[in-house]
């Protein structure tokens, strides 16, 4: 109804909601290759590892390995601390020419 305030506009009939079929598609899920399947008894690890060299697989799927992987292969800079440095510095100063001399021998009687 025009002019009358708070009726004007508005749905009307026969129109809104969703229609079947209408909007985007769904992709498909991406399908792993079977070379990353094979092997049933695989610890997690190796079949990463297998994921993520998979030249078939999808790159998503190798990049997710990837990233899964990543603390096992390399150590977080921030993980050591002072502490351990400090000790493998002293384990590495302690070898060859200036390692501690021996304890000296206990008489026996």
């Amino acid at each position: 109804m025009a002019g009358v305030k708070g009726k004007s506009g508005g749905a009307r009939p026969g129109t809104g909601g969703a229609r079947p079929g209408s909007g985007r598609k769904p992709k498909p899920p991406p399908e792993m290759s079977k070379a990353a399947t094979a092997g049933g008894d695989q610890d997690p690890k190796q079949f990463l590892l297998n994921v993520m060299n998979d030249d078939l697989a999808d790159p998503r799927f190798r990049m997710d390995a990837a990233k899964a992987l990543l603390p096992f292969v390399h150590q977080k800079l921030g993980e050591g601390g002072k502490k351990d440095e400090r000790l493998n510095s002293a384990k590495r100063a302690g070898v060859g020419k200036f390692s501690a001399a021996a304890p000296p021998l206990r008489l026996v009687k």
